[in-house]
Formats: structure tokens, C-alpha cells, sequence
């Protein structure tokens, strides 16, 4: 058997001890499956005397973690500090300038600075490996890397955050609001003290850029992706979602279109015999379209110590079988400067629920506005009759360009009997 494989550790929070406690469980499956030791030698953390499941007392320590990423002594360095900037990007950058092979499940890093990494991983000729970066314990890199190498990839789509997840399906249940569902979530520890990164859509906005770069051959584009996070998502649109065969999810997708690519992150109305449809709580999904291999799905875990560990050890297992693939599937050097298309040209059909004064004459003027936009009705709901009082009115329509929906929905909400912002969720045909 070859010599071990020597890989230092920055970061021993949730993840780190993760890693840890798996490659001191499974060492001697690891060395069978891949004919040489894995052995973690060096370990960086802010705390060197907090209590922690595997012993580290063993290992060289580093206060600081670019010194660890530098480290001769190493032949990988595992970046599990998170964060676009700082200490986490100097780690990975000291660890490719040294020779070392890296691997991170920090998205936000590759989301932001992704390519260049790619680049300097390749000309340095090492491995950057992030398995875990994107749906936890889901194989999806691997999968859209080797699996699906054959393919022409059209769309690529998911559920990419389980809290998100898990609070839609939580209201769906329970009939609750989103507040009260989040602060729940954040008891169980299925949400952070501030949520916003998973609630706005930016964790699954950074997951996509990258699965979009790796899908289609292109440059990493975080600022061409559209946000949009699922705070305004009522009860009652939950309910209308069901009344009319949909569930609403958070999804990212990525397509290719004539002129560039599309990168959409928000919540949408897909059908309840979807796939997709029936995955729940803190789970993720992805969701492949191959010209080949017709559409595919993987399902599981997208967060958690033991998930994201055994997405760092396959990354591990490569490298110490000395197979080291281009970052995005592609030489870096011919990665493509593929436009984003803004979301106003995005054609699709969209769900529009109003709150109006009952009163005659103002679903002549609703109407009036998406006529004038060629937008055309499918379906209009409103129950019973309450003059004088707010109803509830719904519209759904068939296909229409993102901009037309725009202008039509500026000009309802200034109608004086529209009494809130319209409420707009875009349907997606999977």
C-alpha cells in the first residue's frame, strides 16, 4: 500500500467534527477502496481547548489557518471555515500556491470567486473538490461531472435549502403563517438566529451559480442569478397552491436558452404530481434534464455533519486515487462568458392572487390591464360576495414574458380598489 495521504483540517465546527469522526470510523474501508491511508495529520480552529467528539490532541495545531493551508507537511487541505471572503478565500489560495490539493464546502466562496479558483487550482495541477458545497450528502457534482459527462444538459433544477423546505411544507401541514413557522424552525434548530442567507434565497442563489457553471460549461455567475426568497409566501397562497393541483417550493434553476442562460431562484408553483413535488421538510432535490438520459432525480440530505463529511470523503477518496478532474467539468481556461438573462424575459405561465374592495367594475379593470399587456387569463377565482368588503381574487394565465407581467401588475396596483401589492408566484411546468 502506497504512502497516507496527509490532510490538514481548517475549520472544526459541525462539519469539521463531521469529517473527522468519518475518517476515523471508515480509515480502513477509505484505504481498501482507494489502495493507500487517509490520515487526518493537522487540524486549525479558533478554539484549541472546546470539547470535540474525535480527539485532536494527536495532530499538529494552527492557530492560524493560512499557516496550516501552507503547511509542506500536507498533501490536502479541507476548507470548512465558510464565508465569500476573508480567512476562508486566503486558506484555499495559500493551499493551491503551496501544491496542496483542496476541498471546500463553502459555496459562497465558489459562488463568488469560483472561477478564478478553477484557473489557479488548474495551472497549480490540483484537485478543488466541492462535493458538499451543494446539497449536502447528494452526489449531484459527481454525478453532473461523471455520471452525466454524455449528456447535453438542457435544465437543471432543485430544492437547494432545507429550511426553506422545511417551512413550506410546515405551512402547507399546519395551515400556519411564515413567521410563526420560522421561529419554530429556528427552535429545532433547522433555521439560524438570523435566517436570512436561507429565507431570501442567497444560500440557494450560491448553489445554483454553481451547478449552472458546471452544467453548462460557463464562468461562475452570481450576480446574473434572480433572487427572490419566500417571506411574502402566505397561508393563503398555500391553500389556493392546493386548490389548484400545485405546491409551492423554493427552487433554483438554471436553463439554457437562445442568447445566454437562466439562473432563477424563487418560490414557484409546481405540479403536485411532480417528483419534486412530494420532497419534504429539511430534504433537497435535484433535478437534471439530459438529451441522453431523459430527466433524473437524487433526493436526501442537503445539510448536517454526517451528509456534508461523507461528501468531503468522496472528494478525499478521488484524490487519493489520483484522479483529478477540471473544477466545472471543462478546462478553466474554456470556461464561457455565457450571458444571464435578466427574469423579465423569461416566459412562463404566473399566479396572481389580489386583494380587492367587491364592488363592480373591478374585475373589468384587472382584466383591462392584462389584456392590454396580450397576457392571457387560463383561470380566475373568487369566492362568494362580500360588497364593500377585501376579498381575495386569483388569476392564473398561460405563457407570458416576465416584462408584459411587470407593466400589468403596475398598473392593478394603482388601482384604488386594489388594496395591497399584488401577490405574484411564478408556475413552473416540470
Amino acid at each position: 500500500m502506497t504512502a497516507a495521504l496527509r490532510v490538514g483540517v481548517a475549520g472544526l465546527g459541525t462539519v469539521g467534527g463531521g469529517v473527522l469522526q468519518l475518517l476515523s470510523a471508515h480509515g480502513e474501508l477509505i484505504a481498501s477502496r482507494c489502495g493507500r491511508p487517509v490520515a487526518i495529520t493537522a487540524v486549525s480552529a479558533r478554539d484549541r481547548h472546546k470539547p470535540r467528539p474525535t480527539d485532536v490532541t494527536g495532530l499538529r495545531w494552527y492557530d492560524d489557518a493560512v499557516a496550516l493551508a501552507g503547511d509542506p507537511e500536507i498533501d490536502v487541505v479541507i476548507e470548512l471555515i465558510g464565508g465569500a471572503d476573508g480567512v476562508a478565500k486566503a486558506v484555499v489560495e495559500r493551499a493551491i500556491a503551496a501544491g496542496h490539493h483542496v476541498i471546500t464546502a463553502n459555496k459562497a466562496l465558489l459562488a463568488h470567486h469560483g472561477t478564478a479558483l478553477a484557473r489557479a487550482a488548474e495551472a497549480a495541477g490540483v484537485a478543488l473538490g466541492y462535493e458538499a458545497a451543494v446539497a449536502g450528502g447528494i452526489p449531484v457534482i459527481k454525478t453532473l461531472r461523471e455520471g452525466l459527462a454524455g449528456n447535453e444538459i438542457s435544465r437543471i433544477y432543485g430544492i437547494l435549502n432545507g429550511t426553506c423546505n422545511y417551512i413550506l411544507s410546515t405551512m402547507r401541514d399546519s395551515g400556519r403563517e411564515f413567521g410563526e413557522v420560522l421561529a419554530e424552525a429556528q427552535t429545532l434548530g433547522y433555521a439560524e438566529a438570523d435566517p436570512g442567507f436561507d429565507v431570501d434565497g442567497i444560500d440557494t442563489a450560491h448553489k445554483l451559480a454553481i451547478l449552472s457553471a458546471l452544467t453548462f460549461g460557463c464562468e461562475v455567475d452570481f450576480a446574473g442569478v434572480h433572487v427572490e426568497g419566500i417571506r411574502e409566501i402566505s397561508a393563503l397562497d398555500i391553500a389556493y397552491a392546493e386548490e389548484l393541483g400545485f405546491r409551492i417550493k423554493l427552487l433554483g434553476i438554471a436553463s439554457r436558452v437562445t442568447g445566454g442562460v437562466e439562473q432563477r431562484v424563487y418560490p414557484c408553483m409546481v405540479p403536485r404530481e411532480a417528483p419534486i413535488a412530494a420532497v419534504e421538510g429539511v430534504f433537497n432535490a435535484v433535478v437534471a434534464e439530459g438529451d441522453f438520459v431523459g430527466t433524473i432525480m437524487t433526493e436526501g440530505r442537503g445539510a448536517g455533519a454526517g451528509p456534508t463529511a461523507s461528501a468531503v470523503a468522496a472528494d478525499l477518496i478521488d484524490i487519493a486515487r489520483g484522479i483529478i478532474l477540471p473544477t466545472f467539468a471543462v478546462p478553466a481556461d474554456r470556461l464561457a462568458r455565457t450571458p444571464s438573462l435578466p427574469i423579465e424575459r423569461h416566459v412562463g405561465s404566473q399566479y396572481v392572487r389580489l386583494m380587492v374592495v367587491d364592488r363592480p367594475g373591478v374585475i373589468a379593470d384587472v382584466a383591462a390591464a392584462l389584456r392590454d399587456q396580450q397576457i392571457s387569463v387560463e383561470a380566475m377565482l373568487q369566492r362568494g360576495r362580500a360588497p364593500g368588503e377585501t376579498v381575495p381574487v386569483v388569476i392564473t394565465t398561460h405563457e407570458t414574458e416576465g416584462a408584459a407581467m411587470d407593466r400589468a401588475l403596475r398598473r392593478i396596483a394603482a388601482l384604488e380598489a386594489v388594496v395591497e401589492p399584488p401577490r405574484r408566484i411564478r408556475i413552473e411546468a416540470l
